[in-house]
């Protein structure tokens, strides 16, 4: 299961969609028949029967494990750091306290 954020909001598409569309073509409806802003952070569901997650960074890019590694496990925290361009493999933690007081 792909982990969604408390705060962003779900839209359904109902009735029927061409999933042969691209993701160019899915961003456009979701601007003209929606009258939503595609990038705005939102999810849209297309479809019925079928689970489809497509993200596209703009910029930077996704940081893949590579072909040799076979098949690779991760937890759903560095799911969610692949999905926004992180670097999933060696994330930066920021320092913590070694004591309370």
């Amino acid at each position: 299961m792909i982990p969604i954020a408390s705060g962003v909001r779900v839209w359904i598409a109902t009735g029927h969609t061409d999933m042969r569309r691209g993701m160019n073509s899915l961003a456009l409806l979701v601007q003209e028949a929606f009258t939503r802003d595609p990038h705005g952070g939102d999810l849209y569901v297309f479809g019925l029967g079928m689970s489809l997650y497509a993200k596209r960074l703009e910029r930077g890019r996704f940081l893949w494990p590579s072909p040799a590694d076979g098949v690779v496990t991760i937890t759903a925290a560095q799911l969610g750091y692949l999905l926004e361009g992180i670097d999933w493999r060696m994330p930066q933690h920021t320092w913590r306290p070694q004591a309370a007081g």
